[in-house]
């Protein structure tokens, strides 16, 4: 009956001395590298002086917060297995930090899909606009608010005491992990639209070209259809890790099979783990930073062509 009462994949009840969950061992192992990739793109952007465009300022908010993300999952793993005595202030310290970081690794992926179809919708007055102060004042506010999303459970938003309450990301509340999950699909639903215009105003533009043969922009062009490529990645992976377990917090509850909790929160988390390899290590002015810290060259195979927005 304990175990049924208690399916929370990310923070669950603290289990008996000695025994080790292999799912949460998966979980830690998922962390640790995930927090390893994105800590590496975060020291590219932060040692290349060349990387201080807007378009890598978002793609560094989406690695720090992956690279929270990987901290809180062996946070979690350290609260319940290793802190002796428990502690309930860890517990909810613990359920905060991951709360904020995929709260923020959601709102960057927002941010990256505006500023993509800005940097096409508004293509003319997109560089005058966007600088880099605006940029960082909008990551700024983004990453308050979510830091005021990971402090909830700390002011009330858990179930610590009442267990029937709990959802299956305990000590998150049933109606509370409802109110999240609903918020993320309805912003997973708002990047969806954005991206419907962005292929909309890209095909348009692909047809101008066309129409009027400016061979001149083909350039242009191929850094588009690179843009909207790797958007797409994002996009579908994204929708394929997390849509799956939001749905299914929506409708269980912490009665339900602590193994149906884990095989979806499992590759939920995997999410963060694609993410670099998706938007960051594909990016040319990224892959030659990577060249000349680990080989110190750079390849012939790289074109020396100036990045545009699109190359997110």
């Amino acid at each position: 009956m304990e175990g049924a009462a208690c399916s929370g994949a990310l923070s669950c009840a603290r289990p008996q001395p000695g025994t080790v969950n292999p799912w949460d061992i998966a979980l830690c192992a998922t962390g640790t590298a995930v927090a390893g990739e994105n800590a590496l793109v975060l020291a590219v952007l932060f040692y290349t002086p060349s990387l201080r465009a807007p378009m890598f300022l978002l793609i560094g908010s989406l690695a720090l917060a992956d690279l929270l993300a990987g901290l809180g999952l062996v946070a979690n793993f350290a609260v319940r297995y290793l802190l002796r005595p428990p502690s309930e202030a860890a517990e909810l310290g613990a359920a905060g930090l991951l709360l904020a970081a995929f709260s923020a690794s959601v709102c960057s992926l927002l941010a990256i899909t505006v500023d993509r179809y800005l940097s096409l919708y508004n293509a003319l007055t997109y560089h005058s606009e966007r600088t880099l102060g605006f940029t960082c004042a909008m990551v700024l506010l983004m990453w308050l608010l979510c830091l005021g999303v990971g402090l909830l459970p700390l002011l009330g938003w858990n179930c610590l005491r009442d267990q029937s309450a709990c959802s299956i990301l305990r000590p998150v509340t049933k109606d509370n992990a409802a109110v999240l999950a609903v918020t993320f699909l309805l912003l997973f639903a708002l990047m969806m639209q954005l991206y419907l215009q962005i292929c909309k105003i890209a095909f348009r533009h692909a047809q101008q070209i066309a129409v009027q043969h400016q061979f001149i922009a083909t350039a242009q062009a191929t850094s588009t259809r690179k843009g909207l490529s790797t958007l797409s990645l994002i996009l579908g992976t994204f929708a394929l890790c997390w849509i799956p377990f939001a749905i299914y917090s929506l409708v269980a509850d912490s009665s339900y099979p602590v193994v149906y909790t884990y095989s979806l929160a499992l590759p939920a988390t995997c999410n963060s783990l694609i993410n670099p390899i998706i938007y960051a290590f594909r990016n040319p002015d990224i892959q030659k930073s990577l060249w000349l810290a680990c080989c110190g060259c750079i390849p012939s195979t790289f074109s020396s062509r100036p990045r545009t927005s699109s190359d997110v």
